[in-house]
């Protein structure tokens, strides 16, 4: 089957299984658990293929939405819950107060394996995959124009780079958005609303993809796109002339937390399922989609180490408050958008 038929029929069958939970009203069936997700559709169906194959005796239905849908979802059913896990979803929607009511304290087989910066310390969440920030330099660019190679932020306020950057747009992109919040805890709100004003000065555009500034980077359009390091990462795998550089100051990262509702109907196997996602065959199938797998026992790729993340993500993270991240996301959105929107 080709990668567009493969594509096609994962969007038939989640479509199939979000108009089933809309037609939903009474108990789960036994063996048959309900999944909210925000994880991306090809990383969702290599995930719900391997859980298939590990839980034969667990129907999991998913629906799949963005972040900001999904969340908007939940605290719309919230008299109602309809799900029984929460799986892959940000971390800074899950520590909303109004969610975590919703959710069980539970402490899944395994979870000792999961450093404590990557779960709540009451058990209510945890996160076994996420994603960082990182650049994607164009090495042709920086060899042709005789640019240095950036190594951290502050680097990036280099006068040659003038005109040179582009990074995503925090309003419309939680890659951009990763980026900003971790820069005013970095250095403090005043420093890092200073540091983002000089860095306005170099940047020839704000895109509203947290990917696209790799790409038009990888392509020579630009010699520095802020990103993520996955794309960067197959972009390199790909040919393309570009260098994956993590700021020496730590990157930004967002989490993909997973939790038990309260209202499930069917904790058994949503339990089993909350612990499948801790198991060995699992964290086999995220190593092969995601940058941050958050076990201590990950072994990492050798592709990802070629494109230059170290064997021990958690060296280049920055520490980032999710809760503060999470609280403050409008009125930093609001400024942003006073100072910057173009």
């Amino acid at each position: 089957m080709t990668d567009s038929r493969k594509s096609t029929c994962l969007r038939r069958t989640l479509a199939a299984a979000a108009v089933a939970l809309m037609a939903a009203g009474g108990p789960a069936l036994a063996g048959t658990i309900t999944v909210y997700t925000s994880y991306e559709e090809d990383e969702l169906a290599a995930f719900l293929e391997k859980a298939k194959k590990d839980l034969p005796d667990v129907q999991v239905d998913v629906l799949r939405l963005s972040t900001g849908d999904l969340h908007a979802r939940m605290l719309a059913e919230a008299s109602n819950p309809k799900q029984d896990v929460i799986w892959g979803w940000a971390a800074t929607s899950m520590v909303d107060p109004r969610i975590l009511e919703l959710v069980e304290p539970y402490e899944p087989a395994g979870i000792d394996k999961v450093p404590a910066r990557f779960r709540d310390a009451d058990n209510r969440w945890f996160a076994t995959t996420g994603y960082m920030g990182a650049f994607c330099v164009n090495n042709e660019i920086l060899k042709a124009d005789d640019l240095p190679m950036p190594a951290t932020w502050n680097d990036l306020l280099k006068p040659e780079y003038e005109g040179r950057l582009v990074m995503p747009n925090p309003a419309s992109s939680g890659t951009g958005y990763l980026h900003v919040a971790s820069i005013l805890q970095m250095m403090g709100e005043e420093k890092g609303w200073e540091f983002l004003d000089a860095l306005d000065k170099n940047m020839a555009q704000y895109i509203k993809s947290g990917s696209k500034p790799c790409n038009v980077a990888s392509a020579g359009e630009y010699a520095i796109g802020i990103s993520f390091a996955l794309r960067a990462i197959k972009n390199v795998e790909e040919g393309y002339p570009i260098t994956m550089v993590v700021p020496s100051e730590g990157a930004g990262h967002e989490l993909e937390a997973s939790a038990l509702m309260k209202s499930s109907q069917n904790k058994e196997d949503a339990k089993k399922f909350l612990d499948w996602i801790l198991s060995a065959q699992a964290a086999e199938e995220y190593n092969n989609w995601k940058s941050i797998v958050t076990m201590s026992d990950r072994e990492m790729p050798k592709r990802f180490l070629e494109a230059g993340l170290p064997a021990d993500i958690s060296t280049v993270l920055f520490d980032v408050d999710y809760a503060w991240a999470a609280e403050n996301r409008d009125r930093i959105l609001a400024e942003w958008q006073k100072r910057y929107e173009r």
